[in-house]
């Protein structure tokens, strides 16, 4: 059985540079300015170090704890801090690194395309080139950008052209945006703790109840944190929304908004190592829409490799957590 983790981070020294910009410059985004202090100071360099290393290194640490296999995607929140042309020149540029990684490390690397969701067509253009030319395995989309989020029409090209290539989009978290995060701002709760859920879950939650799922229904999701606590609260989710169809709060989908979760989601073991957590997600989802994780390097992957390995599992449920799925959804072909 090969450990495949499919949350894993880089950054370029170019986007690096590039978010410094961003944060010297007039109006960026609260959140991201209270992110940026905490990565970009000292406190953050060994994190920085890890992140900008595709090479030996990472691959030595990954022998080390065991991991056979990364999914390499950008760090959030990538480009989408960026104008949009900025954005699209970097997201291709990052691309192209990755690439150059993957094809020098083929059977340890794997990756998914950045796009700017700030230009859809040009985010278009560059998943068919990820995907034909670059060989990348999935999207990365790190949330919302400038607050907006993928439900949107304006986005659905994007949505679009996932599911005609049939690749799956990460949803990964950051920050709340600017006219979400003000509450969030005390006591670090935009960051990971508690921001970084309640801003993704509400992304895939704009998805399921604004009917993009309805009309991409082919279309493939991957959330990570078991689901950002999705899982969770299906049964009220459905219970509430039937409420608010009947109030008229709501307009009538033509599935509960658990099966929309059920048939369009897969979720990630990425930074939780606790049995009733993953057992909850099992027995909601099902073996097949779990996937091991361990959201290096923000998170001990060690510790990731000691849960999956000793945790109360069937040979079968382990084996497609940590290894089936991830070949299955992401067509990862070495």
């Amino acid at each position: 059985m090969r450990r495949i983790a499919v949350e894993e981070a880089f950054i370029t020294s170019e986007i690096l540079g590039g978010w410094k910009a961003v944060l010297d410059g007039r109006t960026p985004e609260p959140g991201f300015v209270a992110m940026g202090k905490c990565l970009l100071g000292p406190a953050g360099k060994p994190l920085i170090d890890k992140l900008l290393d595709l090479g030996s290194g990472r691959i030595a640490h990954m022998d080390a704890v065991g991991i056979d296999m990364q999914v390499l995607s950008l760090t959030a929140p990538g480009v989408q801090v960026f104008n949009p042309a900025e954005a699209a020149r970097l997201a291709a540029e990052s691309n192209d690194i990755l690439a150059e990684a993957v094809k020098a490390h083929p059977t340890r690397f794997a990756g998914l395309t950045a796009i700017a969701p700030q230009d859809p067509a040009a985010a278009v253009r560059e998943m068919e080139r990820g995907a034909r030319i670059l060989g990348g395995h999935g999207v990365i989309i790190n949330s919302h950008t400038s607050g907006e989020y993928l439900d949107l029409p304006k986005y659905w090209p994007i949505l679009e052209a996932a599911e005609a290539l049939d690749l799956p989009i990460y949803l990964h978290p950051r920050e709340p945006g600017s006219q979400m995060v003000a509450p969030f701002l005390d006591y670090g709760l935009y960051f990971a703790t508690w921001g970084f859920s309640a801003e993704t879950g509400l992304h895939a939650m704009r998805l399921i109840m604004s009917g993009a799922l309805e009309r991409f229904p082919r279309l493939r999701i991957v959330l990570g944190h078991l689901g950002e606590g999705i899982p969770y609260y299906l049964p009220r989710i459905d219970n509430r929304y039937a409420l608010q169809v009947k109030l008229g709060a709501t307009a009538k989908l033509p599935k509960k908004p658990s099966e929309y979760f059920r048939e369009s989601f897969y979720v990630t073991t990425a930074g939780i190592t606790f049995l009733p957590s993953l057992r909850l997600c099992l027995d909601e989802l099902g073996a097949e829409r779990v996937l091991f994780a361990a959201d290096y390097p923000y998170e001990d992957d060690g510790e990731s490799v000691r849960f999956i390995d000793e945790v109360a599992l069937t040979a079968g449920e382990r084996r497609k957590i940590c290894e089936t799925n991830a070949v299955k959804v992401f067509k990862l072909d070495f």
